[in-house]
């Protein structure tokens, strides 16, 4: 039965020991057939992503584990033309180093940045699922066995199937249908500080609210004064705050294609009404 990975992005606290793994696993060990040896630098078949987002002091970092996708429709194999790459009864897209020539075809060909080119040996390399361990008992690849906290996950797929629905993957639109399923990738934030800049406090308990389209989120400032709106579409919001005592305050087409930090906020109050 095919076999798949999962990654819960919510799990992931960036320690890196996936990535080590892969090193240790393949770095000065030939395991051919299925890989030669991985260099010391240059390639990570297993690359831990972190992902930084708004300005201090809002900042949110969330880390994404990428590898080969293992894909049922893999790019790589219809781009080469010497028969080095083939799928496995498990899923495997596996690359045998002894047919590869080099050509680099297949790396230019992936759409995930998976594929490296070893310049000594002459040929590409990439992630191998750790075929090489499945195939004499054990039951996790090195990434997956080393992560501590359960973010990685491997198995049959038919197995895992409460995971991947409502997962995605990355890059869907290629048609490559690639087997690695991520859950809990954050959306976009908004958030800001808002202050009182007369009497130098921050403002408690102000109403905001972010509007997209047909869809309009609502949150309040907290005891700092801050407020966040989290896991959202990526696009433009208009954005009003309303506070007791102040007037209104508005941002128009924030533009939330990244996370957006407004910073402190200062909400003026009303002018005084003339007396008669």
């Amino acid at each position: 039965m095919p076999k798949v990975f999962t990654v819960d992005v919510s799990k992931c606290n960036g320690c890196y020991n996936c990535q080590l793994a892969c090193k240790d696993e393949h770095v000065d060990n030939d395991w051919t057939p299925y890989a030669k040896p991985q260099p010391e630098i240059g390639q990570f078949w297993v690359k831990l992503r972190e992902n930084v987002g708004g300005t201090i002091p809002k900042v949110k970092i969330h880390y994404i584990a990428q590898l080969c996708n293992h894909c049922k429709n893999a790019a790589c194999v219809a781009a080469c033309g010497y028969g080095a790459y083939y799928r496995r009864e498990d899923g495997f897209v596996i690359l045998d180093p002894g047919k590869c020539v080099g050509c680099r075809r297949c790396q230019s060909a992936c759409p995930y940045g998976a594929i490296y080119y070893n310049e000594e040996l002459n040929i590409c390399q990439k992630c191998t699922g750790c075929a090489h361990l499945l195939d004499n008992g054990y039951k996790l690849p090195r990434c997956v066995e080393a992560c501590p906290t359960d973010a990685l996950g491997f198995g049959e797929e038919s197995e895992l199937g409460d995971f991947i629905v409502g997962s995605t993957v990355r890059l869907p639109e290629t048609g490559c249908r690639p087997r690695v399923y991520y859950r809990n990738i954050p959306g976009r934030f908004i958030a800001g500080t808002v202050y009182d800049p007369v009497e130098k406090e921050i403002v408690e308990g102000a109403k905001v609210r972010a509007t997209n389209g047909g869809k309009t989120y609502f949150q309040v400032t907290d005891e700092f004064g801050d407020f966040w709106f989290t896991d959202l579409a990526a696009g433009k919001y208009d954005v009003v705050i309303e506070a007791k005592g102040f007037e209104y305050r508005t941002f128009t087409a924030v533009d939330a294609t990244a996370d957006v930090n407004l910073g402190d906020i200062p909400l003026e109050r009303p002018a005084e009404a003339s007396g008669c």
